[in-house]
This record gives C-alpha cells, structure tokens and sequence, in this order.
C-alpha cells in the first residue's frame, strides 16, 4: 500500500508529513524503492543485469549510468563481467542482488523489503541478510522487512511490529524481542515456529 501498488483501505499512510494517497508521482519513487519476495519472477528475463539497472535511471532521466551501474554492481557483490548475463543465467541469491542494486541505483531513502530472503537457500538467506545490513547503512535507508521470520526481522530492523489477521498486535524493540519481552500470545508462538515443524506446538497456535 506503501508503494501504491495495493489500494488503501482505510486510515492514512504519511512520509514526512506528506500523505501518500492515490498515484505516486515521479519524485515519490525516486524516494521510495522495492525488492520482491521471489527473484525468479521480479526480473525481466529478456533483460540482460546491465539493460535491467540501466532502466530506472533512464526512467528518471539521471546521467552517469555507466559510473552508477558499475559502483552498485561493486556494492552487491559483483563485478563487471556479471553486467551483461540474464537472469536464467543467475542464481536465486544472485538475481536477489541484481534487484537490490535495481533497487538501490536510484538512491532511495526509504527501501521496502517483501520476505527477501524466503525463497533462497539457508546459507544464502544469511549472507543476504548481512548485505542488506552493510548497503542500510551505507545509503543510510530507512528499511520496512515484512517477514514471517522474527530472527531475520531481528537482524535487520530495530523496531518491528506483530500482526494478527491483518492487526497490529504488538510493537516492541529487537532487544525486546531477545530478552523474550514479549507481551501478545501470538508473538512467542511465531518465535517458536522459526525454530522449525512440531506438530504439538502447532496444534496450540491461535
């Protein structure tokens, strides 16, 4: 809803006082950028990584592509002969990375984050978590994680917020959350669920 790309239902969504309400304008999206869930359907795979980054600067008219798409390249982890592959040829965590320099090559100060770790591998699930760290504070970004993983949620985020059918049920800080400060029922339970498949603790969910 953030992004415009889900109508609001009710109550107001503000960036700096500014309400965000029905089409965003073009200086919004220069300010407010996206990764996806799945990094096999958010890429264009007729586009080359080059042809992919080089598009939202054309989009915004902004020069010095070719410095730009090099340094958020370096930034992602990659170097020059990864520029010009498409992304059947790129693996899940890989093309994660070509979406977070799509992402990012804008310079946006606000980065929204939809499970942008889901869908990869364990081991690449960690070393996208720590990128993402090292580029928000780098870039200085302000990142909104939707994520059914409290403990990546923990890693990236200082505040997070539980939901329940759609309600917020809970706030609390990552220390909070780590000292097990809990306060909702819900929240111990989706704690416990990251720690894997037992099917008596899933009986008891609410």
């Amino acid at each position: 809803m953030l992004h415009g790309l889900y109508p609001l239902q009710e109550g107001t969504l503000t960036i700096d006082g500014k309400a965000c309400a029905g089409r965003r304008d073009m200086e919004f999206y220069r300010q407010v950028q996206m990764v996806f869930q799945y990094p096999y359907g958010s890429l264009q795979p007729r586009h080359t990584v080059d042809r992919v980054l080089r598009e939202p600067l054309s989009i915004h008219k902004l020069e010095q592509g070719e410095k730009k798409i090099r340094e958020m390249l370096v930034d992602v982890g990659r170097g020059p002969d990864f520029r010009f592959r498409y992304s059947h040829q790129l693996s899940g965590g890989q093309r994660q990375r070509v979406a977070i320099a799509r992402a990012l090559i804008l310079k946006p100060k606000i980065l929204l984050l939809d499970e942008p770790t889901s869908a990869l591998d364990v081991s690449v699930q960690a070393e996208m978590l720590n990128l993402l760290t090292r580029l928000q504070e780098k870039y200085n970004l302000t990142s909104i994680m939707v994520s059914h993983d409290l403990a990546v949620v923990a890693h990236m985020c200082d505040q997070l917020g539980v939901m329940v059918n759609g309600r917020m049920v809970e706030t609390l800080t990552d220390v909070s959350l780590l000292n097990g400060q809990a306060t909702h029922p819900y929240t111990p339970q989706l704690i416990n669920a990251c720690h894997g498949y037992d099917r008596k603790m899933i009986d008891g969910f609410v």
